[in-house]
């Protein structure tokens, strides 16, 4: 791994990392938050933060001010991109298909499948990766995000309950088979076998799947003006119905952005907190 930037924040560091990755065949960064437990060398539980479309390593770290209660619960954050990136990597014609619009899954369909393994790669390379060079707790991580990123870590959490013990998000993307955004990616991604979309579905997953968690947590603004995408209400149904416990809060004023996130984050650092430690 290549430090590309290291800042001191809280008494921790947060820093920004460059690696080959075999998973995406070419360079990817993440960044990392380290509160002050681990620059002491004390094993710490991790939480990894999925961002939505457009968004890089650097827009949670820098837009969602987590680092104080991060450190303060001696919480490490792993922040990666959110597709593959490089002139050698597909585009798409329009900001929500292609490079910064990875959709967290792996990608079967011309020509997205050589770079766009962002599954493998955050569950397996970097997963694996983060543990190997930074002082986690085995068995105490694990994962949140914001729309898109949402959606990932809903589905991720879903599909490998034995890696990420803990889950939540904001305004995420909860049935993407049957929104726009959702319909497009998974299209170009995995082809058009409506069946196949479902095993990367949050909504659908939790109904296959069955409770897995003590408890997630979702916030949602009700002036989000993408909340016609989200359709929350379609997976507080699905948990319902398996049994599986989900504190669905929505708030009224806010939209989609990182102000919004703000306010409701420590909220999310002091529950993955408590259901990483039981």
């Amino acid at each position: 791994m290549e430090l590309l930037q290291q800042n001191r924040c809280f008494d921790g560091e947060q820093r920004i990392y460059r690696f080959n990755s075999q998973t995406l065949k070419g360079d990817s960064r993440f960044a990392v938050y380290l509160p002050p437990q681990a620059l002491e060398g004390e094993a710490c539980p991790a939480l990894f933060y999925l961002a939505g479309l457009t968004c890089t390593e650097e827009t949670f770290a820098i837009k969602a001010h987590a680092q104080r209660m991060a450190a303060q619960l001696g919480l490490i954050l792993i922040m990666p991109d959110t597709s593959p990136r490089g002139d050698h990597v597909a585009q798409g014609d329009h900001w929500d298909i292609g490079q910064g619009a990875g959709f967290y899954i792996n990608a079967t369909q011309a020509p997205w499948a050589e770079h766009y393994q962002m599954e493998s790669f955050i569950v397996h390379e970097l997963y694996d990766l983060v543990q190997q060079q930074f002082p986690v707790q085995q068995n105490r991580i694990g994962i949140f995000g914001h729309s898109m990123g949402g959606h990932g870590a809903l589905t991720l959490a879903l599909k490998y309950p034995e890696k990420f013990k803990s889950v939540s998000a904001f305004a995420p993307i909860c049935a993407p088979s049957q929104c726009p955004w959702g319909e497009k990616a998974f299209s170009n991604y995995l082809g058009k076998d409506q069946v196949v979309w479902k095993q990367h579905d949050a909504t659908g997953l939790v109904g296959e799947k069955g409770a897995l968690f003590n408890e997630i947590l979702i916030d949602q603004g009700l002036d989000d003006q993408f909340y016609g995408q989200l359709n929350p209400a379609l997976f507080q149904q699905a948990c319902a119905q398996v049994g599986q416990a989900l504190t669905l809060r929505e708030h009224a004023g806010y939209d989609h952005g990182y102000y919004f996130i703000q306010s409701f984050m420590d909220d999310h650092l002091q529950f993955h907190a408590v259901q990483l430690e039981s």
